[in-house]
């Protein structure tokens, strides 16, 4: 009997690879119920598929989620080391947020001013890998799959318009004309054909370009373009005119509980929107007198109002054409390069890239964003730049926006997460909105360190780019907590930030269809701005910034108390060995 107890015992799992399993498990599970960012991950089992949002499939993926995270609570900490008991700690903090936002049905949000499903698949167009013959073949399948995500999608529609859950209508007026940009009638200029056919490399023999390109004409033809058009149809007839008529988001059906629920999920934080209203009303004061001292530093006599006026209209603070501002945005980013070894000590090694917005997108979209790579799908990032308006896009902002898109913001820390390759899958591409949003807003303060912000009009954009986010702490509550109107929430934001009228209604409009996004920014810096005054004062001359910034970027993205753990763990180690 000892034998046969000793082989059992050694065939057991340990409790850490019983922990990894699961992890494992999960993940595969998540991938497969969201194709789409399985593939935006660089994992391409599942290339041929849209996600199911039929009642069925949600109902399927709910009830997963309630297992799954009964299962992890239940896992024996016994036996598991300091990291691994943070690994569960993680896996368990996201499946508790989404598992409590059952109640408030998110899944009826399928479309606003900004997203639509059009806009999605063609975002996904952008990041399938296109190699080899198999990898168009997939895409092929995905159109087929059109109508089907189609109908779905009008079906959760319908069920939010009964339920009185729905974006306001104010800004639901532009979903139409978003939709209607992917609605063209020669199939060759859509967009999922000019991102993903027009264009094959060398290595798909000619023949089988010509075959690809015709079906993706035909699938085109008889499945998506009249799958958009169906739901083109049904948003300007019957969605936007039965959208509510309100605002905030507490006037949705438990909408209080709901805000601060989203609050909680977009900050990882338990601050009230009374809290969050006040911090920002703090934050807007000292920036306005930070922006005063950097006007006089320019050299101007005039007030703020009048400085606004000056750098929205002067013609020196503005490109003439597309080209230029996409090379000025490339000449930024090369100088920022060359200083960042200064203050980091790890960078990552997948490359980035500063593309144009598509043109489908830009009209209704910010100034700039950042689309990750994958290491694995072998995608390098992008920094998508909007030359839509080009006289809303001030020259004084542009090295501020890309401190924040691309390095050392979104870029660094989402390529250096991804290239942990011994932590959790989960972790490696977890996306905490306080955290990810945090670091960036953090790394704009960074542009003085780094060298680039020796014109004191680019430093007046840095401080209006913050003031941008404070604004955003007093703006979201404002609208979703305080009864604002939407031109009472556009009056406040130009008139504390300077920022073009188009830029400040696109960001109101942002901030209606989602509620405390926007919050997570502001609360993120100050956190870790607040961890690098913390460790500068322990450590004094001792204090290291390129092994900060690798601790505080090191883990993959965190929840701000786990982060506050890290960082104080990290100063008392070094305390220790400073004092050896």
């Amino acid at each position: 009997m000892l034998p046969i107890l000793a082989l059992l015992l050694a065939a057991a799992p340990t409790p850490h690879a019983a922990l990894w399993a699961m992890f494992a498990e999960q993940w595969d599970w998540q991938e497969a119920a969201y194709p789409e960012q399985a593939t935006e991950n660089g994992d391409d089992r599942f290339d041929d598929r849209l996600t199911d949002w039929s009642e069925q499939a949600i109902a399927r993926r709910e009830a997963h989620q309630r297992a799954m995270l009964a299962r992890a609570e239940g896992f024996p900490r016994k036996g598991l080391d300091a990291e691994d008991r943070l690994n569960l700690d993680l896996f368990l903090y996201p499946l508790r947020q989404e598992v409590a936002g059952y109640r408030f049905h998110d899944e009826y949000f399928q479309l606003n001013q900004i997203d639509s499903p059009p806009s999605a698949v063609a975002e996904l167009a952008r990041a399938v890998p296109r190699g080899h013959v198999q990898d168009y073949e997939n895409f092929l399948a995905r159109m087929r799959a059109v109508p089907a995500y189609v109908d779905q999608t009008i079906a959760l529609l319908e069920k939010g318009l009964a339920a009185g859950i729905t974006p306001p209508r104010a800004v639901l007026e532009k979903a139409p004309d978003q939709i209607g940009n992917h609605v063209e009638d020669d199939p060759t200029q859509n967009p999922l054909y000019r991102t993903v056919f027009a264009s094959m490399p060398p290595s798909i023999p000619e023949p089988e370009q010509r075959r690809l390109r015709a079906q993706a004409v035909e699938e085109l033809r008889h499945d998506v373009l009249p799958a958009w058009r169906k739901l083109l149809a049904f948003v300007r007839d019957r969605y936007v005119p039965g959208a509510r008529t309100t605002l905030g988001f507490t006037s949705l059906p438990d909408g209080k509980a709901w805000y601060r629920h989203e609050i909680q999920v977009q900050t990882t934080t338990d601050q009230g929107p009374d809290a969050i209203h006040a911090l920002g009303l703090r934050e807007v004061a000292r920036l306005d007198a930070a922006m005063a001292d950097a006007r006089k530093a320019a050299g101007f006599s005039g007030d703020q109002a009048a400085f606004f006026r000056f750098l929205a209209t002067d013609p020196r603070f503005f490109y003439g054409d597309a080209a230029s501002l996409l090379t000025g945005y490339r000449d930024i980013a090369k100088r920022i390069d060359a200083e960042l070894p200064r203050h980091f000590g790890t960078l990552p090694r997948l490359t980035y890239g500063v593309s144009a917005m598509p043109d489908y997108e830009a009209r209704t979209a910010p100034a700039a964003f950042y689309e990750p790579g994958s290491p694995e799908a072998g995608r390098s990032g992008t920094f998508l730049a909007n030359s839509y308006d080009l006289a809303a896009r001030p020259k004084w902002a542009m090295v501020d926006l890309t401190l924040h898109e691309a390095v050392p913001g979104h870029h660094l820390q989402i390529a250096r997460a991804q290239e942990l390759t011994d932590l959790p899958r989960f972790r490696r591409f977890g996306m905490y909105n306080a955290f990810v949003e945090g670091w960036a807003l953090y790394c704009e303060s960074l542009g003085g360190e780094l060298g680039v912000l020796d014109d004191p009009y680019d430093r007046f954009g840095q401080l209006s780019a913050e003031m941008w986010r404070a604004v955003r702490l007093v703006v979201d509550t404002g609208l979703h907590a305080e009864g604002w109107t939407r031109e009472q929430a556009v009056r406040y934001f130009i008139a504390h930030t300077g920022q073009p009228e188009l830029n400040a209604r696109v960001e109101v409009d942002r901030y209606l269809v989602w509620p405390a996004q926007a919050l997570g920014y502001k609360l993120g810096q100050l956190e870790i701005a607040k961890l690098r005054a913390k460790a500068e004062q322990a450590l004094g001359t001792r204090f290291d910034e390129r092994a900060f910034h690798d601790e505080v970027i090191g883990a993959g993205a965190l929840p701000l108390e786990i982060l506050d753990t890290r960082i104080d763990g990290w100063i008392a180690a070094q305390a220790k060995v400073t004092k050896k």
